[in-house]
């Protein structure tokens, strides 16, 4: 069993074989889930580097438990207490070489169509070779000439890759509303509790949606200041009101058939999210009280200890990333990928009902069964990929930028650091609050087109 396990290893990271754990008791898991895996077990590496660089108090812990740090950095030349391995400028050169590798991995694989190649066996095995290139390429970056010059204008690619990478997010979240409603409403042709089920839940959705309203109107509001959060929470709450309208109105209906209220349910919800997250990036404001300055516009049960601060930026990063690595992995399924017009799909799907209906798997057909001294692998890419490799790639290029920008701190670089995470910045409020008005525009745009261009959308 060991030996199998150990041959089993050699041949995923030295060879094409598919990855697999030495278990098994483990489920079965097919070629192209493990290979996505993977990647994203490298991205996450690299990420949790990027976020130890960015904190002080990792630095500083690591400066007094690791024995001989100084004479280590000293041999490394990597200045006094490794200057310059911390910092967003070694953030943005460790991100240059993941994003490197992500690109150069989308250029090779472009135009895959089977595992059956070369170049898809290179993209599902030889683990080993490619950590090893990851690592060189993320080394790499720091002995780039003219680094001044580099991080300027790797600022700018960072953020033009960063704000597209925001937008294949919200595409994807205005794809599952309409795959969530699509699935569930198959399923009342069958079963009439679908159409309870698809009522409950969108009346919880909008509960929550004016509860979070109700919330931010009460807490983030004040008469004699923060004038942008009254303004932008009663724009976007208007907006959210109008899609609602939109969805369920005729015109709509007519091209639309599913079209209700669940779709405006879920995006409102999530844009009232944004729109809490983004006043609570704002910087913040103080009104003069009794000849006091009072700050304003902010959650009231801030105790202010240390230790809060830190949990509290602990988990919104810990969601930050999840929500990262769940972008990454979902865009590249073959009907999210067909939703954002990169994978076409052109066999005829049988929808069913189900409650975790994003959880399904895009295929049921496999090639053959392989066992290797542990957990069973289905190789189900010979006649066909299940996703398209290089837009893989792309999505973890794009991600890899976000993260850069992100963990510095987007344009307020200077004096980031991964504990201030959640702190307010006016850049950070202008692409979330942004973020907004792209998704609800996204989503009116999937409820007219089809009333604009009806010949394409035609059965």
């Amino acid at each position: 069993m060991c030996t199998a396990c150990c041959v089993s290893q050699l041949a995923c990271c030295c060879g094409s074989a598919a990855c697999s754990l030495c278990c098994g008791c483990c489920p079965k898991i097919k070629q192209s889930t493990s290979t996505r895996f993977m990647y994203a077990l490298f991205f996450m590496l690299v990420t949790v580097t990027c976020v130890i660089m960015m904190s002080p108090t990792v630095e500083t812990a690591m400066r007094e438990h690791i024995p001989f740090y100084t004479e280590m950095c000293h041999r490394l030349n990597a200045g006094e207490n490794c200057s310059t391995l911390v910092g967003y400028s070694a953030v943005y050169k460790v991100c240059f070489g993941m994003a490197c590798f992500f690109f150069f991995f989308s250029v090779f694989t472009i135009h895959v169509r089977t595992s059956t190649g070369c170049r898809a066996a290179v993209h599902n095995g030889f683990w080993f070779f490619k950590f090893v290139a990851l690592l060189a390429c993320c080394a790499g970056g720091f002995f780039l000439p003219n680094q001044d010059t580099f991080l300027e204008v790797w600022r700018y690619v960072g953020a033009a890759g960063g704000f597209l990478f925001l937008i294949i997010q919200l595409m994807l979240l205005v794809q599952f509303a309409h795959r969530w409603n699509q699935n569930w409403s198959s399923g009342a042709k069958y079963n009439k509790m679908w159409y309870a089920a698809l009522a409950f839940v969108t009346l919880v959705l909008f509960s929550m949606a004016v509860g979070a309203m109700v919330f931010m109107i009460r807490f983030y509001t004040h008469p004699e200041a923060c004038f942008l959060n009254k303004l932008f929470l009663g724009v976007n709450c208007g907006l959210c009101f109008i899609v609602s309208l939109l969805a369920i109105s005729p015109c709509i209906q007519t091209f639309q058939p599913t079209s209700g209220l669940l779709q405006p349910a879920i995006i409102t919800v999530y844009v009232m999210y944004l729109t809490f997250s983004a006043l609570a990036s704002k910087p913040i404001e103080t009104v003069e009280e009794d000849g006091n300055n009072v700050t304003v516009c902010v959650l009231p049960f801030k105790s202010g200890l240390k230790n809060d601060t830190n949990i509290v930026t602990g988990i919104g990063t810990v969601i930050l990333f999840g929500c990262i690595l769940y972008s990454c992995l979902i865009s590249t399924t073959k009907r999210s990928s067909a939703a954002l017009q990169v994978y076409r799909n052109d066999m005829p799907e049988n929808e069913r009902a189900r409650c975790c209906f994003c959880c399904v798997d895009d295929t049921e057909d496999y090639d053959d069964e392989k066992t290797a001294g542990g957990q069973s692998v289905k190789y189900d890419e010979k006649d066909g990929t299940i996703y398209s490799y290089w837009y893989f790639h792309f999505v973890f290029f794009l991600g890899s930028l976000y993260v850069m920008m992100t963990v510095t701190n987007w344009f307020h670089y200077d004096n980031a650091k991964i504990e201030r995470l959640l702190e307010g910045s006016w850049s950070v409020f202008w692409i979330k609050m942004a973020s907004c008005w792209v998704c609800l525009f996204l989503y009116m745009w999937t409820l007219v087109v089809p009333m604009l261009f009806p010949k394409r959308f035609q059965a």
